[in-house]
This record gives C-alpha cells, sequence and structure tokens, in this order.
C-alpha cells in the first residue's frame, strides 16, 4: 500500500507498510500512482506520461529502473506482514508501565467541554488519601516486571488541589524506587490556578515533565475554562505559567489547549502561546457530543485542515530563522520510532497503563474512569475483569475492519480506544472525525521531514 500527496511544493511518496518516505517529481509522482493502480501495462504508463510531460522513453525507462530498485529493496510496494502476527498481542505480557492518578475528584475551575464533569467524573468529589497514593505506586512495582523507568501521571480534577498528598506520593516513590530497581518519572498535569513558589519549587525538582491548560487567546480561554463564578481564568493562570517554565528552563513541559467550533483559526492561539514564550505546544480538537454549541462540524474540517498546514509551514519559518517550536502531534521519528507491536497496539490503555480513581479503583484509561462497567478492579486486588483486559488485549489496527485499508494505520495504532467507546459505543469502533485530522496531521508532519532533509526550495512562497 501507497499514500501520494501532494503538500508545500513536496510530492510525497509513503510506502505504508515499510514506512519509507520519498520525495519525488511530477513525472516518477505520477509513474508510481500509475504503477500502483496496476491497470496499465508499462508501455502503456510510457505512452501516457510521454503524453503528458516532455520526456523521453529512455526518461522513463530510467524511472521504472528506480521504481524496480525500490521494491527490490522493500521500500515500495512492500507486503503487509504483520496483519498474521497481530493477534498474537492476546498472548502478549501485560506488565504495567504507567499509572494515571486521579488525586482529585474536584476542580477550581468549571470548564464547559470538560470531558471530567468539572472533575467529578459523574460521581462524588474526593480527594486521594496519601495510603491510598502510596499503594498505588506499590501496585505498580508489583504488576510492572522487569520494567525499570515507570511513569505516574498526577491528574484530575485539579491535582494541586491535593498537593501535599501529591508530594507525599512522590517522596514515598523516591524512598522505595532504587531498592526495586525502578525509577519513577512523575508528571503533573494542573489548570495553573493554584499555582505557588512550592509548586514550581517542587515540580520543577521532581516532574519529569509539566503538563499546562491553556487554550490561547484571552478570549478563546476565558470563554469556555471559567471559575465557578463564571469568571475567566486566563488572567489568573498565565503569569504562574511563565514563571513555572522559566524555572524550569523551558524543557520538559507542555501547554495543551482544546479547540473548538469557536476557534477553529487555532493556529492564533498556538501563535499567541509562542508570543507568550511558551514553545512547547499541544492543541487538541474538541472531543464532546454532536449537540453541544462548542462541537467541531462537518463544515469546519476543511478550515481545520488548512489551520494544520499553515502551522506546519509557520513552524518551518520559525525554524529557519532559529526560533523554533514544537508541536506535539507534528513529533514523529521516521528512522527509528515505536516497535511494530507498539505501532499495532497503540497505547496500552487497559493493558499496560491503567487509571486509578480517589478510591483505589482501576479503570483503562482516565477517559474511562466513571464508566463503571469500564472498572477493571483496584489497586489491592489487581485486575479482576479478565473479560475487559481480554478485550483490550485485542484493541489493535486490525481488529478494527476500516483500519486495515487506511494508510495512516501504523502511525495512529488504531487510535482512541475512548474516543471510540464515546463516539460509536465500542472500543474497537472509528470515531471518524478524528480520523481525518488525525490522517491530515500526519501528512504535514511528514511533509516537515521531507522539508528538513530536502531544504526550502520546494516550499510554496
Amino acid at each position: 500500500m501507497i499514500h501520494q500527496y501532494k503538500l508545500n511544493g513536496y510530492n510525497i511518496v509513503l510506502d505504508v507498510n515499510s514506512g519509507s518516505v520519498h520525495c519525488v517529481d511530477d513525472v516518477a509522482y505520477d509513474i508510481i500512482q500509475l504503477f500502483y493502480e496496476g491497470n496499465l501495462s508499462r508501455q502503456e504508463i510510457a505512452d501516457a506520461i510521454m503524453k503528458k510531460y516532455p520526456v523521453t522513453m529512455a526518461d522513463v525507462n530510467e524511472v521504472f529502473d528506480d521504481v524496480d530498485q525500490l521494491k527490490a529493496d522493500g521500500k515500495l510496494f512492500e507486503e503487509d506482514t504483520y496483519e498474521p502476527r497481530a493477534f498474537d498481542l492476546k498472548n502478549r505480557h501485560t506488565d504495567i508501565k504507567a499509572l494515571c492518578l486521579h488525586v482529585a475528584h474536584t476542580c477550581n475551575l468549571s470548564c464547559e467541554y470538560c470531558f471530567a464533569s468539572q472533575g467529578k467524573f459523574h460521581g462524588e468529589r474526593a480527594l486521594m488519601s496519601l495510603e491510598t497514593g502510596k499503594r498505588a505506586l506499590d501496585f505498580l512495582i508489583e504488576n510492572s516486571g522487569d520494567r525499570v523507568n515507570l511513569e505516574v501521571d498526577f491528574f484530575g480534577g485539579e491535582p494541586l488541589m491535593n498537593w501535599d498528598v501529591v508530594k507525599g506520593i512522590v517522596r514515598y516513590g523516591r524512598s522505595i524506587e532504587k531498592a526495586h530497581n525502578k525509577n519513577f518519572r512523575f508528571t503533573l498535569t494542573t489548570n495553573g490556578v493554584a499555582i505557588d513558589d512550592d509548586v514550581i519549587d517542587f515540580a520543577n525538582k521532581e516532574m519529569h515533565n509539566v503538563v499546562l491548560s491553556l487554550d490561547g487567546r484571552k478570549e478563546v480561554h476565558d470563554r469556555l475554562r471559567k471559575t465557578p463564578d463564571g469568571r475567566g481564568s486566563y488572567d489568573m493562570i498565565v503569569p504562574g505559567f511563565q514563571k513555572l517554565v522559566a524555572a524550569r528552563g523551558g524543557k520538559d513541559y507542555y501547554m495543551r489547549g482544546t479547540f473548538t467550533h469557536n476557534n477553529v483559526d487555532f493556529t492564533n492561539d498556538i501563535f499567541h502561546m509562542a508570543d507568550l514564550g511558551f514553545d512547547q505546544l499541544s492543541m487538541e480538537p474538541v472531543v464532546c457530543g454532536p449537540e453541544d454549541p462548542y462541537a467541531l462540524t462537518e463544515e469546519d474540517l476543511s478550515k481545520i485542515c488548512e489551520q494544520y498546514e499553515i502551522l506546519a509551514k509557520d513552524m518551518l519559518r520559525r525554524e529557519r530563522e532559529g526560533h523554533p517550536i514544537t508541536f506535539y502531534h507534528y513529533m514523529i521519528d521516521l528512522t527509528g520510532g515505536p516497535c511494530i507491536y507498539k505501532r499495532i497496539s497503540g497505547c496500552g490503555s487497559g493493558t499496560e497503563y491503567y487509571a486509578v480513581t480517589p478510591w483505589g479503583d482501576l479503570y483503562p484509561c482516565h477517559q474511562f474512569v466513571g464508566e463503571e462497567k469500564f472498572k477493571m478492579g483496584d489497586i489491592w486486588q489487581g485486575v479482576t475483569n479478565g473479560e475487559l483486559l481480554k478485550d483490550f488485549k485485542m484493541c489493535n489496527v486490525y481488529a478494527r475492519e476500516e483500519c486495515r485499508d487506511c494508510w495512516a494505520r501504523l502511525y495512529c495504532s488504531g487510535g482512541c480506544a475512548a474516543n471510540a467507546y464515546h463516539g460509536t459505543g465500542s472500543i474497537k469502533g472509528i470515531y471518524e472525525y478524528g480520523c481525518k485530522l488525525f490522517k491530515k496531521r500526519i501528512e504535514c508532519a511528514i511533509m516537515m521531514k521531507v522539508a528538513e532533509t530536502y531544504g526550502e526550495e520546494n516550499e510554496d512562497k
């Protein structure tokens, strides 16, 4: 399978199964396309090309030779050798590598689009106890096998509303990790309202990464991210974010925003965050019910795709000018990257990664918390819902019929199980809108790698 597209002056050919990316001229682009369609002989392809372009048979034969060599090298028209092995995943080890600790099922903001129902996750407000947090780390160690690096994200609600417990859990982790040959990598996700010097000092000492929630321009951010009494939160959080990031040396953080129907021109929000001094950026499409006033519409789709192109081109410009920014969804490794089993099976939710509620219950990930039928056990008894575990083990690209013929399947790994469930009612479903956006982001990310390799001479001016 191949995928061909033109973007920013480049003709790009992606060989899906090998992962090879080729940047070619117009003649080679059309020849490869005609080869792939497979309904013309070589002579018929040559005749069509020579009719369209001022080239000779010798020129065409040279491209034929290049195509034949790439095919022989396994870099073009490669067969899919992964599908027969995909369902071996049901027998894979499920050592746990990461936990999302819901230390606070409560929040000091009342964001309208919050999937967690303002931090309550459709239940009661609650704070995790230190004893439960300690047990969660013990559970992770006990079930991590020979993994050394273990990930723990402090999440909510708003985790800073239970800050003393967060600090206690971290200190406990540091006190036991070496004895078990483990290394905890802690992450904090916060809306920033309660950031102070103590948070900054401790987070910058102990947190491997910090995720900071900011939707961009003040008017955009304040529209949906409000305090319980209806005030916008932009002015109360931005100074704290700037101070925290400066104290971290500008490293190991992400500004994470959400764009909605209200700001499909979200590149302006990304650029605004860059103007504030932030250069590690993420902007996620809202996932909500179609009846919500801020839900993305089909009419928004083309505008959003255009925004992704604008962002990619502007990032190349900033790179050339010596002021680069990083966009999470454009981070792609074409030379290494995840192993094939990871590319088939995805994030590991429900197998290698779990969310822990304030009461110690286990869910496949933070987006399933509150959905009682997805409760998988608890941190004392372990994973006890064996049937659900089997379902998540089999949650891979080849379990989804729609993914089999998709060129992006080895980049998205079948997509987010939670988004699939909330969009279709099945963890093996397809959230089609999200798929379209994902494919556009991957096209932009690959184009940027091509531009970095071949330079700017082909780029649209």
